[in-house]
């Protein structure tokens, strides 16, 4: 890997690997790394089997108990525009109300039209991201009200720490997207916010973005900025989608106004949508797991229906996002074991459908402390054994979604790569199984200077960026530095080595005059 590294020794000295050690303090020294990635952590595969929580009778159970509720129950749609389209496509519309119920043939019908995979295409052809199948995709915390690091806690978001954030996420190759603004510029008006913000994904990164489905105009709005950062006609853009959307249900079974719309002007220019409910068990969903699932698969199907009523074909994917609430307090909790079994069983229903599945890494810890690395674990255990598609919130989450953090961020990049590595195909090849080597050695010796290990042993293994593997004495001789300490330290290195990707001088000229034209007409209305 192309990492800035602080070597032991000077570069000129090649010692053995044993003397290495002793030089470094034992258990090797501490290789101070921003963790840049290389075109090794783009396009990810996940081949490993997936675990199957589910018997097949329990998954049949979870779906006819789905289709039940929108058949019997029904959701309300809050927009008129999405009840008349539902209604032209078969759905029951009760008269003078904005409950709509389906049939789950009619269920099963428009499902059956939404893409098993396709391609999210970037402003750089390098970073397209392909979704579905076996594909893995990391994308950045999004959404997050507030942000911290150790210098300057925690503090409400704004445009320096935002950008700073997706610089991040361009930085490294394991982040393949960035997710939506990793933290809410609240010093931006929010008339104009998403243009601000938008303009900087476009000349701050290379990779696929998202816009929030927060009213019409800023969809359009997205929408534009997109097709001009890519340089391409709106007719191409249709064909090749660049733009994706989270839409989530007002759970319980409620599809709001801006959402409906959202699906409507994404899914009718054949962009992304990712239909995600937001179901807490105990809280907005019922207690048990299996009920909470059968309101996620219940409301995740009625909204991906809509995606094929408004185009037959337009791009989703199944958002899985059911964890429990902490029943003392209320508060959210993730990581869980709960979450575990949820983001399993939801990546069996996806495969049931043959739709991509969106999942997330999270947490719930207050800031970079055990709790957030094992509740990060438990997610990302789960979400690959479960088969996610596309990880939102991969880097960066912390205090369950309330705040980006740059020092969990560099903590997430080291735990995605590391998923990377174990996920590489394991290397059996004749010279990997080393019989030579073990010829050379035989009984009693040791593989420190054989020529096996001497021509692999830079890049034998995976080299965390925040693990510290010195010996106590050496450790404690440096400051005793936590990982805590590791973290803020990379963060800023990473930053400085940020390198700002090239774009078209005409495209940033003409999404500049796109940007100033859009404020000049005073952006979108807001209440404030």
């Amino acid at each position: 890997m192309s990492e800035i590294t602080t070597p032991t020794l000077p570069e000129t000295e090649t010692p053995a690997a044993p003397e290495r050690a002793r030089r470094s303090g034992g258990r090797g020294g501490m290789r101070q790394r921003t963790g840049s990635g290389t075109a090794k952590y783009r396009n990810l595969v996940n081949n490993i089997a997936r675990t199957e929580i589910l018997t097949p009778e329990t998954l049949d159970d979870i779906h006819a108990a789905s289709m039940t509720v929108l058949e019997e129950i029904g959701i309300d749609v809050i927009l008129p525009e999405a009840r008349d389209r539902m209604k032209a496509a078969g759905a029951h519309v009760t008269p003078g109300s904005e409950r709509v119920r389906f049939d789950r043939g009619l269920i099963e019908e428009m499902i059956a039209f939404a893409p098993k995979s396709f391609t999210m295409h970037a402003r750089n052809p390098a970073r397209n991201v392909e979704i579905g199948g076996n594909n893995l995709v990391f994308a950045q915390v999004a959404s997050a009200p507030f942000v911290a690091d150790r210098e300057g806690g925690r503090r409400a978001g704004n445009q320096e720490d935002y950008r700073k954030l997706i610089k991040l996420a361009q930085h490294y190759d394991i982040i393949h997207t960035t997710g939506g603004y990793p933290v809410e510029p609240i010093d931006i008006h929010a008339s104009v916010r998403h243009l601000d913000c938008l303009s900087d994904l476009v000349k701050l990164t290379d990779k696929v973005f998202h816009c929030y489905s927060l009213g019409q105009q800023r969809n359009l709005d997205g929408l534009e900025i997109a097709r001009i950062g890519r340089g391409i006609s709106m007719e191409q853009m249709e064909k090749e989608p660049s733009l994706f959307t989270v839409i989530n249900s007002s759970s319980p079974l409620r599809l709001d106004g801006p959402m409906m719309q959202g699906i409507i002007e994404m899914s009718s220019r054949g962009q992304v949508v990712i239909m995600t409910p937001f179901t807490l068990a105990g809280a907005m969903a019922p207690v048990t797991i299996a009920g909470a699932l059968v309101q996620q698969n219940a409301e995740a199907l009625a909204g991906i229906a809509f995606t094929q009523m408004v185009k037959k074909g337009a791009p989703v994917m199944y958002g899985g996002f059911t964890s429990n609430v902490d029943m003392k307090t209320g508060a959210p909790a993730f990581g869980t074991p709960e979450y575990m079994k949820a983001v399993m069983a939801g990546g069996q229903l996806a495969r049931r459908y043959g739709i991509p599945y969106r999942t997330s890494n999270t947490n719930a810890a207050n800031t970079l402390d055990a709790q957030s690395a094992y509740e990060s674990a438990m997610s990302l255990w789960a979400l690959t054994q479960g088969g996610g598609n596309f990880i939102l919130h991969s880097a960066g989450w912390t205090e369950g979604g309330l705040t980006a953090s740059f020092e969990k961020f560099i903590l997430d990049v080291d735990m995605l790569q590391m998923v990377a590595e174990f996920l590489t195909p394991l290397d059996v090849s004749t010279d990997a199984l080393a019989l030579d080597a073990v010829r050379e050695v035989g009984p009693g010796g040791h593989y420190f200077g054989t020529a096996h290990t001497l021509a692999r042993y830079e890049n034998a293994f995976y080299s965390p960026i925040l693990s510290d593997w010195r010996n106590f004495e050496t450790w404690t001789e440096a400051g005793r530095p936590t990982t805590y300490d590791h973290a803020n330290r990379v963060y800023k290195e990473a930053l400085a080595a940020y390198q700002q990707p090239a774009l078209d001088p005409a495209i940033e000229e003409e999404l500049d005059a796109f940007v100033a034209r859009r404020k000049a007409e005073g952006g979108v209305p807001t209440d404030f």
